[in-house]
């Protein structure tokens, strides 16, 4: 029998982890990205701070969007509760609590990982430290994953651990690609259209997909290809209908799945049915809006399911066989 509380501290730890390491990942892409465009084209960091959905909150503290304020502000301003460091704080409490059902070298991987993250965030907006502090941060989380994935066994508790971590890939992938992607629609400047390729490069190595794409799709790098390939692939796994598929798996195996599958099967139906290139020309941003409403709703009704029992006597929250 698995405690509803201990599910919900795995599924959120999961979650964390996944979102440390996705912070680190769109900091390094958009330095790099800066890097290869020419000096007259600013593109800025403030697109970054849309990405993680913190803009307005942002704009309480800060005049500006400058590169020190936005990284500092993803990274380790205490005021932001999804920074990356908060992020590693909130996924070692989580797992510091539930740590006798996890094997022991992940819980000291995710110490040593928020330990150098918190102890050595200064790097990260110095130029000169920032690859080796955030690549350091993206493989630990990496390792993090592949310990809890060969070490622990593949039953519930692990299926709630999956179903968090593919549950905030969704979330990841229709944010970049709302941000990112609406900037690289056909209204946009004339002045970046030769730089396009090297853009939408930047938004599939926000997601880490680049090479399976160019593996995968066998075409150069242009808007509805990629776009196709982050909501319709079926093998990549941060592609919107690989993670929703693999929610799915997971949800199978738990009772009390019927709501939970139903909001989940509309989320899928609106990524497989979804006509690519008529959003390229008009209507992006309101799938995706709508696309992030949906599983807004989904999140909100596992919890509903799985994670709401603190009001139930003691044996009513032993609800996960």
């Amino acid at each position: 029998m698995l405690l509803s509380s201990v599910a919900e501290r795995v599924y959120w730890m999961s979650r964390y982890i996944e979102r440390a390491e996705n912070t680190a990942r769109i900091i390094l892409v958009n330095h790099n990205l800066l890097l290869d465009m020419p000096r007259a084209m600013e593109l800025g960091w403030e697109p970054l701070v849309a990405i993680m959905g913190s803009r307005e909150a942002f704009y309480e503290n800060h005049a500006e969007a400058s590169e020190r304020n936005v990284i500092r502000y993803l990274v380790s301003d205490p005021r932001n509760p999804n920074c990356l460091v908060a992020c590693l704080a909130q996924a070692r409490e989580n797992l510091r609590t539930t740590r006798a059902i996890v094997p022991r070298s992940a819980w000291e991987t995710l110490n040593d990982t928020y330990a150098y993250a918190s102890e050595s965030k200064a790097a990260a907006t110095s130029r000169r430290g920032r690859y080796a502090y955030l690549r350091h941060v993206i493989d630990y989380c990496h390792m993090l994953a592949g310990k809890l994935s060969g070490t622990m066994s593949h039953d519930q508790t692990y299926d709630f651990l999956r179903m968090g971590r593919n549950m905030e890939r969704a979330d990841m992938t229709t944010r970049v690609i709302d941000v990112r992607g609406s900037n690289l629609l056909p209204t946009h400047s004339e002045e970046l259209k030769p730089f396009d390729d090297i853009q939408w490069k930047s938004v599939l190595d926000s997601l880490a997909a680049y090479q399976m794409y160019r593996r995968q799709v066998h075409v150069r790098v242009f808007g509805n290809a990629v776009l196709r390939f982050l909501l319709q692939d079926t093998v990549f796994p941060r592609a919107v209908q690989y993670t929703l598929s693999e929610v799915e798996q997971c949800l199978r195996t738990m009772p009390g799945n019927e709501a939970a599958l139903r909001v989940l099967g509309r989320a899928q139906r609106m990524v497989q049915r979804v006509d690519v290139p008529a959003i390229v020309g008009a209507g992006l941003n309101e799938f995706i809006n709508e696309l992030q409403l949906v599983h807004s709703e989904l999140n909100g009704q596992l919890t509903a399911s799985f994670f709401e029992a603190a009001e139930e006597p003691a044996e009513a929250r032993l609800a996960l066989a």
